[in-house]
């Protein structure tokens, strides 16, 4: 087995030598997500006078003290900036150099102004419906969402194919080496768009294309929300031409086990659990390829019977860890479809990722494999 520097520096070379790849179809969600911190203290009124509430844990102990009382606990807002699965994925993969066209709730008619920086980087953006809000508390040691979701549910495939007709999405998907459909949790058109998909675009297609897709964190859906979904995709997984690949983070794959009635892994360290689950799952659910990303790295399984993990590099303080996740996907399907074995797709989207959570930005290629040639050592898991 490879070293993990031996991992990072093939792929890095990859990158910088592989050919491009072809356009992308991304979809379909949009988010404005207000980036903020949590006051824990402060040494003046002055907007950065503060000590922030640092981690998930503090900030749980502070809700609790207000039970049966109250409490006021001071926001500060450091940004707005567009969001969602979708932006954040396709944002991801267009500064990786992929053409990059967007569908999805950025705009009704006219794409939002906070989405312009985002449609300049696509080569082609089409909104179907106007936005949804996310409230995004920031912390050292991971994040909390606070969704609306009222206009994603716009999202359909009616709306999307009385915008762009069925011949003309065909039109768009035909020279797409890949197709990502992420936020299943949040937005319910989204199966009815992936049917739409297998029943009237795929069929008609010549040559292959991946599909990636991303759940989202199920933890409100009902194990027969679960289990149908997985279904669907298992059916897209069977459809001529066509390679499913699933990315979930630890507790999302967690849920997926408990709905699977796959046996929860034995084992005391985080990249056991996380190969465990990616095979278990991805046999269970008959898929080409499931990624496991918890924070200390990922895992992957494919249909070789092959298990890998990489170890990420983890920072304890980093810039923004909002759409971290989304910029994993993005380097694992931009290595994916470039030709990459596992291990090496598993290395740039930890790449990608590590790059982003440290420079709140996303990385171009040139920054990603310079990371990769640098990569910072792993950390011990907390």
């Amino acid at each position: 087995m490879r070293s993990r520097a031996d991992i990072a520096a093939s792929a890095a070379h990859a990158l910088a030598s592989a050919p491009s790849p072809g356009p992308a179809l991304v979809g379909f969600d949009g988010f404005i997500d207000s980036i903020v911190r949590l006051v824990a203290s402060r040494a003046g009124m002055a907007p950065d006078e503060y000590t922030p509430i640092r981690t998930i844990p503090e900030f749980a102990a502070r809700c609790a003290t207000a039970a049966g009382r109250s409490t006021n606990i001071e926001r500060v807002l450091l940004e707005d900036r567009f969001g969602g699965n979708g932006p954040l994925l396709a944002g991801g993969l267009a500064a990786l150099g992929v053409p990059v066209t967007y569908v999805g709730a950025v705009g009704d008619r006219h794409v939002e102004p906070l989405f312009q920086p985002f449609a300049a980087r696509c080569d082609r953006v089409v909104p179907i419906a106007p936005s949804s809000h996310t409230l995004c508390l920031e912390f050292d040691d991971g994040k909390i969402m606070i969704n609306d979701t009222a206009n994603v549910q716009q999202v359909t495939w009616s709306r999307l194919t009385s915008i762009i007709p069925i011949p003309d999405l065909a039109a768009i998907v035909q020279p797409c080496t890949l197709i990502g459909v992420v936020n299943w949790s949040l937005l319910g058109g989204v199966p009815g768009l992936l049917e739409g998909l297998r029943t009237h675009i795929l069929p008609g297609l010549a040559g292959h294309r991946r599909l990636f897709v991303d759940i989202s964190d199920p933890a409100k859906r009902t194990d027969a929300d679960i289990r149908s979904v997985l279904s669907l995709l298992a059916s897209l997984n069977a459809t001529r031409g066509l390679s499913v690949t699933l990315g979930l983070n630890l507790s999302e794959a967690e849920r997926l086990a408990r709905v699977l009635d796959l046996q929860a892994p034995r084992a005391a360290t985080t990249s056991d659990v996380a190969l465990g689950f990616a095979s278990g799952i991805r046999s269970g659910c008959r898929l080409d390829t499931v990624v496991v990303h918890p924070r200390e790295g990922a895992a992957g399984a494919d249909t070789s019977g092959a298990t890998y993990w990489f170890d990420g590099p983890l920072t304890r303080s980093p810039r923004l860890s909002t759409g971290a996740g989304d910029h994993f996907n993005a380097g694992f399907a931009f290595a994916q479809v470039r030709g990459l074995p596992l291990d090496e797709c598993l290395a740039v989207g930890c790449a990608v990722s590590g790059a982003y959570v440290r420079d709140a930005a996303s990385p171009d290629q040139a920054r990603v494999v310079s990371f990769l040639r640098n990569l910072p050592p792993p950390q011990p898991e907390a």
